[in-house]
């Protein structure tokens, strides 16, 4: 008998992700994409780092948090308490499109930083998307109140 296992290059796996619009997985995809750059990246080490930022997240809110109190908790955590920004410097560095030195550095491109936005958002049941604005990426949060737009690099 002889087996023949077929690793998928970056691509096919990238590929594999985002084929259909159901049941996408954006920040699997994100991460993904640093595969090509970075061989040895492991995607399941940083869907990890990922599920422990939101579980630090999740223990700092009550059980009965509303939509608004989970966005400002979501706010202080992402701005302030783990310091995530723009990379104003050196805006045009690949490195602001992988989601995996982003987490290290804390330094990006609005779409890199919203795409852990949006995660975080999403895992604290919050209905966020992104939305592309002219020259630049933002988020939209639904809130019962209204709609609120958040600009990645900063959180206002």
């Amino acid at each position: 008998m002889n087996l023949s296992l077929n690793v998928p290059t970056p691509l096919e796996y990238f590929a594999s992700l985002v084929h259909t619009d159901a049941d996408f997985v954006l920040l699997e995809a994100a991460v993904s994409l640093a595969q090509d750059e970075y061989p040895d990246l492991s995607v399941g080490q940083v869907l990890g780092e990922m599920d422990q930022l939101l579980a630090r997240l999740q223990r700092r809110l009550p059980a009965d948090a509303g939509p608004l109190q989970r966005l400002r908790a979501l706010n202080q955590f992402v701005y302030r308490d783990l310091n995530f920004s723009g990379n104003f410097n050196h805006f045009s560095d690949p490195d602001n499109s992988f989601i995996h030195v982003v987490l290290r550095t804390r330094l990006a491109i609005p779409i890199s930083l919203a795409v852990i936005w949006l995660e975080l958002a999403q895992g604290l049941g919050l209905k966020a998307r992104g939305i592309s604005f002219p020259g630049h990426f933002m988020v939209k949060v639904n809130l019962s109140e209204g709609q609120v737009v958040i600009d990645p690099l900063t959180g206002q």
